[in-house]
């Protein structure tokens, strides 16, 4: 009862409570855009290839989660964000190593704009080449009405158009809203599938397709999965920081002590998403020819969604883009520095060179705990749909949205740093947050 007490706090304050219903107004047009389909396709024939275990209904099944199911029916959104995505991992790996680019990326705001420039031109690349590569699937998938170049164009068109208005939409959430708006895009269309997910569930048990007890069992495992993720995002090492006492005038400044927070995982749910990112070019590539040359067709068995190869090498690329993008957003060179130049310093460490180490070692030590953390969460509904197959002996299938370890971190995650954003604005503007008693301390918020 306290916290939908304290949730009406939001709407007091009128700039959050327009950016909250920013962010509703984008998504509900982003919803709208799932139902529209693309022009010339067997809707119903398409479900029932993504439904089989087929190389192509997993690849389809895999993708999905990302799409927010758009995929499924084939909607203008089938790619939905996941090509900006992949150009974003494209232009940071070569803003460190092409010298034209790293020189923008200290240029500050103008660089930013020409490199954002760039990004959204290699969207559209990299849209066309996988609406091609989706396109000739279909065809060959027999679930096009009516195969030709007119159906490609078409097809193409809309999709890569679907795809920058959802950049477009992700770009607006940033500006006007709160938190990241591609996380909140992608965070849309997960949360969307969950009711089915649920109903489906309900209903294989009602018609006697799933046991009573393991209905119950999934239960338990989803919410010690939640749990888990909530508990592990919220964890941290802190680090005291002690600033000398200065005397400036006949003011005194600093001799309090203060602390660094490291989590657990502190890349957050980027790393899930840039490893799903770099993983869609190849899937694709590898589908596509597998309809032309025998190998691809058997790498395509060994490698392709929900088999052993593909679980490993989706973990060790999660530890990988885990360094990688904590390298990116943490630099303890840096860090240290400005803790030696505001007179502050870790106790027992002298500043600058040993304090950056120690920073570096803080970082690789958790990082490494935070990455295997998120590998094994991934891939974590493979394990389980195993597991229920040895202990039954029988084909029990489980919903991958619901259960899905990559949906439930992105959902989490973009809920959590949504929260810490909205508490803050709370608390500035004298709120105890939403998640407290809700009162006013002080004078009446503006």
């Amino acid at each position: 009862m306290v916290l939908f007490k304290s949730l009406k706090n939001i709407f007091y304050i009128k700039e959050l409570r327009s950016k909250i219903l920013f962010i509703l107004g984008i998504l509900i047009i982003y919803r709208l855009g799932n139902h529209i389909p693309v022009v010339g396709i067997d809707v119903n024939a398409l479900s029932e290839l993504m439904k089989q275990s087929s190389t192509l209904g997993g690849l389809f099944s895999y993708l999905d989660i990302f799409s927010g199911g758009n995929l499924r029916y084939s909607t203008i959104f089938s790619l939905g964000i996941m090509p900006y995505i992949s150009a974003s991992i494209m232009m940071q790996i070569l803003s460190m190593s092409v010298p034209y680019l790293e020189q923008l990326t200290k240029e500050g705001e103008y660089g930013r704009k020409i490199i954002n420039q760039y990004t959204r031109y290699l969207t559209v690349g990299i849209s066309v080449f996988q609406a091609s590569v989706y396109a000739g699937v279909l065809e060959k998938s027999g679930v096009v009405l009516a195969p030709g170049w007119g159906f490609r164009f078409l097809f193409i068109l809309s999709l890569t158009v679907g795809t920058l208005f959802v950049m477009w939409l992700g770009e607006q959430i940033s500006l006007y809203g709160i938190g990241n708006g591609t996380s909140i895009i992608i965070f849309a269309g997960i949360v969307a599938r969950f009711p089915a997910d649920i109903f489906k569930v309900i209903e294989n048990v009602r018609q006697g397709f799933m046991s009573p007890l393991i209905a119950i069992l999934l239960v338990v495992v989803f919410l010690f999965i939640l749990a888990t993720i909530v508990y592990l995002e919220k964890g941290e090492r802190k680090i005291p920081v002690q600033y000398a006492r200065r005397v400036v005038g006949q003011r005194v400044y600093g001799g309090q002590s203060t602390y660094i927070p490291f989590k657990i995982n502190s890349a957050g749910v980027m790393p899930v998403i840039l490893a799903g990112a770099f993983l869609n070019i190849p899937l694709f590539l590898i589908t596509w020819l597998s309809g032309k040359f025998a190998f691809f067709t058997n790498l395509a068995l060994w490698i392709g969604p929900g088999t052993f190869f593909f679980d490993l090498i989706q973990f060790f690329l999660i530890i990988a883009f885990s360094y990688f993008y904590t390298a990116l957003i943490f630099d303890p060179v840096k860090l240290s520095e400005d803790i030696k130049k505001s007179g502050g310093f870790v106790p027992g460490l002298r500043p600058g060179k040993k304090t950056a180490e120690f920073f570096n070692y803080i970082l690789t030590r958790l990082g490494l705990v935070g990455a295997v953390y998120l590998g094994f969460l991934v891939i974590l509904p493979s394990i389980l749909q195993r597991l229920l197959q040895f202990v039954t002996g029988s084909q029990v299938m489980i919903p991958r949205g619901i259960f899905s370890g990559t949906g439930l971190l992105i959902v989490i995650g973009v809920a959590l740093e949504l929260a810490a954003q909205i508490e803050a604005y709370l608390i500035e503007h004298r709120y105890e947050g939403f998640l407290s008693s809700g009162r006013m301390k002080g004078r009446t918020a503006r």
